[in-house]
């Protein structure tokens, strides 16, 4: 390993350091607050150097790769850096008052979001098949931690689901890349579209060949588990019942993001060709399809928030699969880049309203005790800041205008309607409608129906403060969406799209 691939790796690193000075942190600091407040501004030291790797302050890092080509520090993965380390800051922030009650396991909890978060940069940043297997390991196994955390029958039950339903979606993984490392000779993402160049095709046969196309519905498959997708959904509605609520509002943003970032750089890196990309656009449409439908329909009949927004987040996966699904290659569409840089934005504006979201749910559940929907019942009059924060939160979820909610699915269904999708775009306007129906629901409950309990609902200063920001940045990129747009596009320059 040289001088340079430490320093490409520097946030992952960075992020490393920050997880293991926390462990023995906890050793000596009595004050578990501000333990976990040390661990949200440490998150500085990846940023500062994620920076760095962005404008190419420090050493040669724009055209270079390291660890023998695995690993790549361009600015695609870099956006996925700031929006991972966003995330994690402000999941953090919203837990202290969650973290002070774990009675002596407080550094254990904070450790393993930062180490399953190291394992997230590392994913974005590979561009080789095995180191991309290897850091989704990382992700996965301290996320599975974090969701038995509560150590309750329900906890339990949602860190034996994850970690079963995970190993299954990485032997799937497994299996695609044996297959194209068998049909190719390699597992560098480059050379493996070079090589399905020069291979002969059959022009019946998907993908060109079915070894092709084995491998990439087994890819697809085994990352379908981390972006909640249809068919692979199933864990998602338990796991976010049973876990931590931070832990919930971590798993819906952070293990989506990253999802999402290897598998556009993998079929736009390996599979980018033309004829290959008409294929695949083909089934990230009907995935999309799938799913929008089964999260919409299956949440209509929720009675808890939580298991509610597990159903929310698998219908907004199949938003988000629209940008993915819109190619230039399907028509004659003169931006090549729209619908992945749409799926950026709308990751982005969705880790704004989802953590809004979920970080009210936090503030609510921690005086009421309960997550049931009833329990919302007169909020508007119990915590008239805490409903006004939610709602806003909720609405941007539906994608009422001018939240970025609204802005995240015109720019998908405009990148899907550019390349020749419309049918696609109107499956998600209809989906969006019966949304309504249950995100409403939420709305009435706020405000017009009556609480069985009239106290006024008081949340932690952190919790709040988080909520705040979330929502800020709501409003902020639906008012203004050129600003991520625009950061998108950067990021996408490097990309080979």
């Amino acid at each position: 390993m040289t001088v340079q691939d430490l320093w490409l790796l520097s946030p992952e690193i960075a992020m490393a350091g920050v997880a293991i000075a926390i462990v023995f942190a906890d050793f000596f600091v009595s004050n578990k607050r501000l333990l976990t407040y040390a661990a949200a501004l440490l998150l500085i030291i990846p940023l500062l150097f994620s920076l760095n790797l962005w404008f190419d302050v420090v050493g040669d890092t724009q055209a270079a790769t390291g660890l023998f080509g695995s690993i790549v520090a361009d600015r695609f993965a870099l956006f996925f850096h700031f929006l991972l380390l966003g995330i994690t800051a402000a999941v953090i922030t919203a837990s202290v008052q969650y973290v002070e009650r774990l009675k002596e396991f407080e550094g254990e909890f904070l450790a393993l979001v930062l180490f399953s978060v190291t394992g997230m940069l590392l994913l974005v940043s590979s561009r080789e098949l095995i180191s991309i297997y290897v850091a989704l390991e990382l992700t996965a196994l301290p996320a599975a931690a974090l969701a038995a955390f509560r150590r309750d029958s329900l906890s339990i039950e949602a860190g034996l689901k994850f970690i079963i339903l995970s190993a299954v979606a990485s032997a799937f993984l497994l299996y695609g890349i044996v297959f194209i490392y068998g049909y190719t000779g390699t597992t560098d993402l480059g050379i493996i579209l070079t090589r399905l160049g020069d291979l002969p095709t059959d022009p019946d046969v998907p993908f060109g060949s079915y070894a092709v196309l084995f491998s990439v519905v087994m890819i697809v498959a085994g990352f379908a588990f981390k972006m909640a997708i249809v068919p692979w959904q199933m864990w998602v509605p338990d796991v976010y019942q049973g876990s931590p609520t931070p832990v919930a509002a971590f798993l819906s943003t952070a293990s989506k993001a990253s999802a999402f970032a290897v598998v556009i750089r993998i079929m736009y890196t390996a599979f980018g060709s033309d004829a290959l990309s008409e294929d695949w656009s083909g089934l990230f449409a009907t995935l999309a399809v799938a799913s929008m439908v089964f999260g919409n329909l299956l949440a209509l009949g929720q009675s808890d928030i939580k298991r509610l927004l597990g159903y929310s987040t698998i219908a907004q996966a199949g938003y988000m699969l629209i940008g993915v699904a819109a190619v230039a290659a399907n028509t004659d569409s003169g931006d090549p880049i729209a619908g992945p840089q749409g799926t950026m934005y709308y990751l982005a504006g969705y880790a704004f309203t989802n953590l809004a979201v979920f970080f009210a749910i936090i503030a609510i559940s921690n005086r009421t005790g309960s997550n049931a929907i009833n329990s919302l019942n007169g909020l508007g009059k119990r915590s008239p800041l805490l409903a006004v924060l939610l709602t806003v939160g909720v609405i941007s979820l539906l994608g009422i205008p001018p939240t970025v909610g609204f802005m995240s699915k015109a720019v998908v269904f405009s990148a899907a309607i550019n390349s020749g999708l419309l049918w696609l775009a109107v499956v998600g306007v209809v989906n969006t409608v019966i949304s309504a129906f249950y995100y409403l629901r939420i709305i009435r409950a706020i405000y017009f129906e009556e609480p069985e309990d009239d106290s006024k609902i008081t949340a932690d200063a952190p919790v709040i403060f988080a909520t705040a920001v979330a929502v800020a940045g709501i409003a902020l990129f639906g008012a203004v969406p050129w600003l991520i747009l625009r950061l998108a596009e950067k990021s996408l320059d490097l990309l080979a799209v």
